[in-house]
């Protein structure tokens, strides 16, 4: 097994979630307030994900557009979809691990730690 110092960087990222999420059970957080809670993080973080790669994008597409001396197309269908595809990937990849930690039992699973 290695030591806390020789672990990936995920793996302790993932212990201190597990273990905020251990704690708020313990004081008496109910699951669906964690779920909540967990929800609205990834749907900000991949919201906030997205508007920044939509922002590259537009740049990038500008300077190639200039670049190459075509007229560059603005279309906002591409961008909505864009954003919303974005917020979708944070709502699957954030609800199911949250669910999963929601209904952890924090004793039992703070005694094998």
């Amino acid at each position: 097994m290695a030591s806390d110092k020789q672990q990936p960087k995920a793996t302790q990222g993932a212990e201190f979630v597990q273990r905020r999420v251990l704690i708020s059970l313990a004081i008496g957080a109910m699951e669906r307030e964690l779920l909540l809670q967990f929800l609205v993080e990834a749907v900000m973080l991949t919201s906030l994900g997205g508007m920044v790669g939509i922002i590259l994008a537009l740049l990038g597409s500008v300077a190639l557009a200039d670049l190459m001396q075509i007229p560059f197309v603005f279309n906002l269908d591409i961008i909505v979809v864009s954003f919303l595809f974005s917020a979708a990937v944070g709502v699957i990849f954030g609800y199911f691990p949250a669910l999963k930690a929601a209904q952890l039992d924090p004793i039992e699973t703070m005694r094998h730690e």
